[in-house]
């Protein structure tokens, strides 16, 4: 467990929120996305850290048109664990000027983010910190990958068009090359690859499991691995199976990525498969699982099944 929180704290940039006593159990961007009615960029013109923030909106990038001046006032995804009196959820927007925002219409003439900490992705001095998984997980991206990339999966979960040639060729020319490292010469490769990879899941995009076998086998890169069993989602056969089992079986893939490959199985109801998920069970982990971070961090009760509960999870939907 400490060699994953070490490994995410390295890997990633974890947005850091004032701690206290109100926590919550963070969604995932999928929720967030399709659960939104419009994505825009806008500038953050006040802030009342209870009351909420007033936006002007630059551009609608997605869905309902939204333009001028409007009040984001509340959280459409916030699933509370505990509270402190007199302290709930509270928006920590100061300092920050462009901002892109996924938009739920609220009451009244009012908007609402998905969490305190999720839902949004701040910009500055041109690179956007952008969340294709969960925000633990942000990727530090140029606006010109942001908006056509996240453009595409809001109007994926929408039944909205969008570029396919983009996103196309921005999934072949990234995952033609090696997984790519957490070093500094490799940073942007990295952060392109985790993008490409989190559009394969979320739009679930053909022609690429060859390409997805090697980064599954990346082991020195958790971030390849945990993306790349995500995006098998979109390959039911029996290489993505073998795939999936063998980062399940293997005693040095890290809890959280077995987890995220059984999620994968799971989708695919892999009936032949349970007599081995039944073995693997008996001696799988029940160790606590998560994302690590800083215990506390206000989302520190996102939930993780343990591999055990993953696995016994899988058994009874086949």
């Amino acid at each position: 467990m400490s060699s994953l929180k070490s490994i995410l704290i390295l890997l990633f940039s974890i947005a850091v929120f004032k701690a206290d006593a109100t926590t919550w159990n963070e969604p995932w961007m999928d929720k967030v996305i399709s659960q939104a009615d419009c994505f825009v960029l806008a500038r953050v013109k006040s802030v009342d850290a209870d009351k909420g923030i007033t936006i002007n909106v630059i551009k609608t990038i997605g869905g309902e048109k939204v333009s001028g001046d409007i009040k984001v006032s509340g959280f459409y995804l916030l699933h509370l664990c505990s509270t402190s009196a007199g302290e709930g959820p509270e928006f920590h927007f100061k300092g920050i000027d462009s901002c892109y925002f996924f938009l739920k219409k609220n009451k009244g003439e009012q908007y609402a983010i998905a969490t305190p900490t999720t839902g949004f992705a701040w910009v500055k001095n041109g690179i956007v910190a952008g969340t294709y998984r969960h925000s633990y997980h942000q990727a530090r991206t140029t606006a010109n990958v942001y908006e056509p990339t996240m453009q595409a999966i809001f109007n994926n979960y929408h039944n909205l068009p969008y570029d396919t040639k983009y996103i196309n060729d921005f999934v072949t020319k990234n995952l033609a090359t090696k997984p790519a490292g957490p070093t500094p010469d490799e940073m942007q490769n990295f952060y392109n690859q985790h993008i490409a990879l989190e559009c394969i899941y979320h739009l679930r995009l053909k022609g690429y499991e060859k390409q997805l076998a090697v980064f599954v086998k990346a082991n020195y890169s958790f971030h390849a691995q945990a993306s790349a069993a995500r995006a098998l989602i979109a390959y039911n056969t029996s290489q993505s199976k073998s795939e999936l089992m063998g980062l399940v079986a293997d005693k040095e893939t890290s809890d959280f990525i077995k987890v995220i490959a059984l999620w994968t199985l799971e989708s695919y109801k892999p009936v032949e498969l349970k007599t081995q998920l039944v073995a693997l069970s008996k001696k799988a982990s029940t160790e606590e699982n998560g994302f690590g971070g800083d215990i506390m961090d206000s989302r520190v009760c996102t939930h993780m099944p343990t591999v055990k509960e993953a696995i016994d999870t899988l058994i009874k939907t086949i």
